[in-house]
This record gives C-alpha cells, sequence and structure tokens, in this order.
C-alpha cells in the first residue's frame, strides 16, 4: 500500500500558469521577465515585498515581484544568475524564452511594509532591489515620505535603473557605486546611526550588506527594522541541544516519525512516501511553514516573527530541544 500524500492534509499549493512575455537585459548577470495571464485575464494585485515560486525544469525558486503592486496585467521578476548556485536561475537565464509557460505558485510576502511609519528608509544592495523597488512603487503613489538608498558595484551591476528614476523622487534617490572597494561605498552605519520612533528601516542584499545593516540597526525597535534574506547567513553559533534525534508526531494521521541527528523534518516525512510543499529549503522563504501544537522549537528560519514562533515552525529547517513535537499535519 502506497502511503497518504501529506499534501492532502497540509494547506494546498496552488498555481498558475504565466506566460513569459518580455525578457529584458537589466545589468550584468541579471534578467527581468514579464509574467501575464496566458488568456489575458487580470492578475491579482499585490503588496509590495511579496514573493512567488516559479516551477522552472523541475526546481522551484522563490523570486520577489519586483513591478508595481497595483499593475493587475503584468508581473516582474528580476533573476540574478548565480554561477555558483543549485542552477534554477541558471535554468531561468539560458533555458527560458519569450512565450514559455511557467507554473507560478501563490503570493506569499514575510517581508510587508508598515504603512503607519512616518518615513521608510530601503536599502537594498544588489539583486536586493527587486522587493525595494516595489515597496518604492507603493511609497511612491501614496505620497510618502522616503528614501531609497540603492548600492552596486557599478551602475553596470544596478538593475532597474532607469525605471528607479522614474519612480523615486530625485531627492530621495541614492545611488552608491563602490567599483569593488567597500571603503568607497555607503556608510550604512553612519546612515542608521539615529533611530527615531516615526521611521522604519527595510533591507535586502549580499550576506555581507546584510550583515552590516543588522549590525547598523541593532540599537532600533526591534519592530522597526525589517529585513528579507537571498541566501541563509552563516549560523552565528554552533548548534548543540537540538542536533541529536527527536520524534515528530503527525496530529492528523497519528503516525510517529522518527528525525535523525543529520536529517530534516522535510527529508523524514518525505522517507514515509508523503510530501510537504518546499521551495528554498533554507528557512527564507515560507512554503513549508505549518502548525506545531506541542514541544519544544529550535526555530532556524529567517522570516518567522517572534508572534508566529509561537505557533509555527518551518519544516526545512526547524528542530526539536524538546524529545518530540506534535505538528498540525
Amino acid at each position: 500500500m502506497n502511503a497518504p500524500d501529506l499534501s492532502s492534509l497540509a494547506a494546498p499549493t496552488t498555481t498558475r500558469n504565466m506566460r513569459v512575455r518580455t525578457i529584458r537585459y537589466e545589468a550584468q548577470n541579471v534578467l527581468s521577465f514579464e509574467l501575464v495571464d496566458p488568456d489575458g485575464e487580470a492578475l491579482p494585485t499585490f503588496e509590495a515585498g511579496a514573493h512567488v515560486d516559479v516551477h522552472v525544469f523541475g526546481q522551484v525558486r522563490s523570486y520577489s515581484l519586483a513591478g508595481d503592486p497595483k499593475d493587475s496585467h503584468r508581473w516582474w521578476l528580476g533573476v540574478l544568475k548565480e554561477t555558483q548556485g543549485t542552477g534554477g536561475s541558471k535554468a531561468m537565464h539560458e533555458q527560458v524564452r519569450v512565450g514559455a509557460i511557467l507554473k507560478v505558485g501563490a503570493v506569499r510576502n514575510n517581508f510587508s511594509l508598515d504603512r503607519q511609519a512616518q518615513h521608510t528608509i530601503l536599502l537594498a544592495g544588489g539583486i536586493g532591489i527587486t522587493p525595494l523597488k516595489a515597496m518604492a512603487h507603493a511609497l511612491a503613489r501614496s505620497g510618502s515620505s522616503f528614501e531609497l538608498h540603492y548600492c552596486a558595484r557599478s551602475p553596470l551591476h544596478a538593475a532597474f535603473l532607469e525605471e528607479l528614476k522614474a519612480i523615486v523622487p530625485v531627492e530621495s534617490l541614492h545611488l552608491h557605486f563602490d567599483h569593488g572597494d567597500p571603503a568607497q561605498g555607503l556608510d550604512i552605519s553612519g546612515l542608521l546611526k539615529q533611530s527615531n520612533q516615526n521611521t522604519h528601516a527595510y533591507f535586502c542584499g549580499p550576506a555581507g550588506f546584510m550583515a552590516a545593516c543588522k549590525q547598523a540597526t541593532s540599537h532600533w525597535p526591534a519592530d522597526h527594522v525589517h529585513s528579507e534574506h537571498f541566501k541563509a547567513p552563516e549560523p552565528e553559533k554552533l548548534h548543540t541541544e537540538s542536533d541529536g534525534s527527536f520524534e515528530v508526531h503527525l496530529a492528523r494521521s497519528g503516525e510517529t516519525i522518527r528525525v535523525e541527528p543529520n536529517q530534516t523534518i522535510v527529508r523524514a516525512i518525505e522517507l514515509t512516501g508523503r510530501r510537504v510543499p518546499t521551495s528554498c529549503l533554507s528557512g527564507l522563504c515560507g512554503s513549508c511553514k505549518v502548525t506545531y501544537l506541542d514541544g519544544e522549537v529550535d526555530h532556524r528560519d529567517y522570516i518567522l516573527s517572534d508572534e508566529e514562533k509561537n505557533h509555527c515552525l518551518t519544516v526545512c529547517v526547524s528542530r526539536a530541544k524538546s524529545k518530540s513535537l506534535s505538528l498540525d499535519l
């Protein structure tokens, strides 16, 4: 007898077919993809900071929606070709062509704007501009007070430059090109030295950039600082307490599964013949977020809020500090 498919117990994973109408060169190793409904139907609008999963040649990769959130006719993705990656971005660059049909998952947002802020600081490093560009669209439309700082090696490495110049007021757009010398780039600590009760900061970019922004905002109120990683950062400490084996109880099916020391929860579940929706496998996207009912969790993701951690975990990276976890699956 085949094992049951866990997708029938978890939240349904929905996809829609999208046609690639335009592929555009944006910067060195960066292409943008315009996606439209194949039948010309309107697309759902989205909130700035949202992303979608793209199914491409057997892989699933998350990409931020970089266009105008209120544009119901098209979605834009910005994709950096990662030469050292696992092949998703390479397939997008080398195999996807205009006219192709791609399966795209539902819109998710773990990086939303706080519209109560009186002033917003957006900081982008490289391809990290994609979610922040959508935020710039939204903030500019509403006439909100904001500034956008875009850090790149050179103008040739900065995507969406001309569009940003058209969207963002000239006094609010700040371009920082270091030409390979960080000393010539933006003084992030200086920019963020003064926190303000009415100002929120958002940042997205490569690991070193993210670390600098995190350090520079360490004295800010936690709920005024927002970030999104494209890659999981290096762990700050060695995990020891929760690196041993533990059990996962699937509350709906009644089955108990053992998770070995060098095994993720999602892998242990998959080895029983079940399936869990996943994408990044790094705790970055939220596609495998589930509710836990009992147990103490070692959260190793980069997206869940403190409130969400009281009842949710990501099965791709989370582990148990207790001997067992009970999941709503």
